[in-house]
């Protein structure tokens, strides 16, 4: 017999009545209602969630933010119903609760009475986290329970995600706003530099005036310190001389009342001519040099006066200037003291920068106090110098006339003298000579007072002229020591407040400029960072074709194990007759192989035109889907030939084990390590893992190694088979001859 002819018997013997063909017929096409009706059951469930009932039960009481009223419960709720995932429904606490027992709602989704108080505290003190409650019931499904979960999640994150934008846009207009502040901050930075920069100049202009002025404070010091004492002597020789003067006026008007009747007593002015003559040579030797130092005096007092007068217009514009610099220095010192304190220097620049400032303001005003008791005591100096002038140009006048008068006197003391006779002609002479010099004299007494009285008063102004000077000094000093300090500190200022300008341009720029339109996209970004995307080398169009490969796996195993429920793995006689096991073990093995065939072929067609699930390599789906079925015939032929019911048996559990260890389901790394050792030992493994790889678009290489890993089980079935057959064909035991509970 050949294996042909073997295969034909046997296909022969399983349609020889109706009821053989109707029992072919029905394991013919359990794989198939297997492998279809649960892969119907279950293609795209997650396409009809919107038929799970759900309750929202939404117990928000609202809120307060930023004085408008929020109710995220009720957004929560509505964006829920209105996506409709779930077939939800509104419902009171109770409701619900009782919904979820006896099964009328598979879960619940409470929102509670503080929900969005919870998610606005996020801005207060006191942050707390809002609250999603989910109920849910096992008895009703555990996959609803678990769907539920993620439902939970879903709200939440997108909870968080509207929350997230809300403060993210809350904190990019802060930080707007900020930049905004910074950049009038910027300008008013670059305003306090300027004037800083200004003040700086000035006060360098300031201190070179005041190290000017305390020099020439020092000079006038200096110089107005002899001055006392030369006035002192120039005020006593001008007392003698008023003294003389007087004396000498006098003198004159006696002698003049004397002399008036003189022409009637020449008789007795004959008698004393001779003392006369002596008295008067006397008196015109001391007078000979009067007219000479009464112009040297007029000379040097006009010099003094000039000099004084040059000394009080020189001296008044510097007063002016030190009064001004008195004037200016407090509100000089009022205007830098907040600037000084708005800055951002440091502390101790800060304190010794006011302690200079109001040192400053003290000096102007001790400056003020010694500029007007100088320009007083200049005046007075001036008015004193003057009047010593003219006393000293009268005295310069009538010197001459009275040095003449008494030149005339002692030569009519001489003619008197030389004879009594020439007398009388001689008396009106000399009265009218005694005359003259009497009101010469007058007028030399009359110079000389105003003389002394204008050196009176000039030597009791040199010492508070001197003072004066002094304290000018001492505060032409102290200024200029307070107009450098000032200076250092502005200088300081000005290197602080442009720092501060460019500290405060870079902060600025470190914030990125925004509009509404840029920030409202910032928020969603910030609050929603991460969006997964969808980047599937090898996607199963839907929840039942990523189940398919699995079942269409178990589809050909229990189609293989039915139809050996009716088929003989080996013909007995055709050993016993024929003896050529190959052919025999061929020829059983390829009638359950053709009816594979059919059985995938037909199992194909219907996932993938009747289901609809998406294929991406059809003809090597099919190729697998066979070599499968092969693979599962040979196991079960081998198991029925070594063990034979026993076999059977086994051929049923090793289906269970593979049920567990394929990974069709879960992922095999879930699995215990006993079981997992089982994933890579069993061939149901490799036939899921080919038809997925085909299915979905996989990897070549990795269907070409299952196909080996299920070839060689195929083949190691086979030479099994063949072993055996090849023993039974040689000699027979005892249980081989017992009838088989099979066939």
């Amino acid at each position: 017999m050949t294996t042909t002819s073997l295969v034909r018997a046997e296909l022969a013997r399983l349609t020889a009545t109706p009821l053989a063909r109707l029992a072919f017929i029905a394991l013919m096409v359990v794989p198939l209602l297997y492998g279809g009706a649960y892969l119907w059951a279950n293609r795209d469930p997650y396409a009809k969630l919107d038929q799970v009932p759900a309750a929202i039960v939404d117990q928000d009481a609202g809120a307060t933010l930023d004085g408008d009223t929020v109710d995220y419960g009720k957004d929560v709720a509505k964006r829920a119903i209105d996506g409709g995932d779930f077939k939800w429904e509104r419902a009171s606490a109770a409701e619900a609760r009782s919904g979820v027992r006896n099964g009328t709602y598979d879960f619940v989704v409470t929102i509670p009475h503080d929900f969005s108080e919870s998610l606005v505290s996020a801005q207060s003190d006191d942050p707390r986290r809002a609250r999603l409650v989910m109920t849910t019931a096992d008895t009703n499904s555990y996959l609803a329970s678990t769907i539920a979960e993620q439902a939970g999640k879903t709200m939440r994150t997108a909870v968080a995600e509207q929350v997230g934008k809300e403060a993210a846009k809350t904190l990019l207009v802060g930080l707007a706003d900020v930049r905004d502040s910074l950049g009038d901050a910027v300008d008013g930075a670059g305003k306090v530099a300027s004037g800083a920069a200004s003040a700086s100049n000035g006060a360098d202009q300031l201190a070179s005036g005041t190290s000017k002025l305390r020099d020439g404070a020092a000079q006038l010091a200096s110089g107005t310190k002899a001055l006392p004492g030369q006035t002192t002597k120039l005020n006593d020789g001008a007392q003698q001389v008023a003294t003389g003067a007087a004396s000498l006026s006098s003198g004159l008007s006696t002698l003049q009342q004397k002399t008036a009747s003189l022409p009637a007593q020449t008789s007795q002015l004959n008698d004393g001519a001779t003392q006369l003559q002596s008295g008067l040579h006397q008196l015109r030797d001391s007078t000979a040099s009067l007219p000479a130092d009464s112009a040297t005096l007029a000379q040097g007092a006009s010099r003094v006066a000039d000099g004084n007068a040059r000394l009080a217009d020189e001296a008044a514009p510097f007063i002016a200037g030190v009064q001004q610099l008195a004037t200016d220095s407090p509100t000089l010192a009022a205007q830098l003291k907040p600037l000084v304190e708005g800055s951002t220097l440091p502390d101790d620049q800060k304190t010794a920068l006011l302690a200079t400032l109001n040192q400053l303001a003290a000096s102007g005003a001790q400056l003020g106090t010694g500029a007007t008791a100088l320009s007083d005591n200049l005046g007075a100096l001036q008015t004193g110098s003057a009047q010593v002038a003219a006393g000293a140009s009268k005295l310069a006048t009538a010197a001459p006339t009275l040095t003449s008068g008494v030149q005339r006197l002692s030569d009519g003391s001489d003619a008197l003298a030389a004879g009594t006779g020439t007398l009388a002609a001689a008396a009106p002479a000399l009265s009218n000579g005694i005359g003259t010099a009497a009101s010469g004299a007058s007028t030399l007494s009359d110079g000389a007072a105003q003389v002394a009285s204008g050196t009176s008063t000039l030597a009791a102004s040199a010492p508070t002229l001197t003072n004066g000077a002094q304290s000018l000094a001492t505060g032409t000093a102290t200024a200029d020591d307070g107009t450098r300090k000032l200076a250092t500190g502005l200088h300081s200022l000005k290197s602080g407040s442009s720092k501060l300008a460019d500290s405060l341009d870079e902060g600025r720029t470190k914030i990125p400029a925004s509009n509404a339109s840029q920030r409202e996209s910032q928020a969603s970004v910030i609050s929603d960072p991460v969006r997964v995307g969808d980047d599937n080398v090898a996607a199963a169009d839907n929840y039942g074709a990523g189940l398919a490969p699995f079942f269409i796996s178990l589809a050909a195993w229990i189609g293989m194990y039915a139809l050996f429920l009716i088929l003989r793995p080996i013909s007995k006689r055709a050993i016993t007759a024929v003896k050529k096991p190959v052919q025999i073990v061929l020829g059983g093995w390829l009638t359950p192989v053709v009816l594979g065939v059919v059985q995938m072929v037909a199992l194909f067609f219907i996932v993938r035109f009747a289901l609809d699930l998406g294929v991406q390599w059809p003809a090597a789906t099919i190729g697998v889907m066979v070599l499968a079925s092969a693979t599962f015939a040979a196991i079960l032929m081998a198991l029925n030939v070594l063990l034979g019911s026993v076999g059977q048996f086994l051929g049923l559990v090793l289906m269970l084990v593979q049920l567990v260890t394929a990974g069709g389901t879960f992922p095999w790394q879930t699995l215990p390590g006993p079981l997992a050792a089982l994933h890579f030992a069993l061939p149901m493994s490799y036939s899921v893992d080919a038809l997925r790889q085909t299915m979905y678009g996989g990897s070549t290489g990795a269907v070409w190694s299952d196909a080996g890993v299920l070839a060689c089980w195929m083949l190691g079935a086979l030479l099994v088979t063949f072993v055996v057959a090849s023993r039974q064909g040689r000699s027979r035991t005892l249980r081989d001859l017992r009838p088989s509970l099979i066939g």
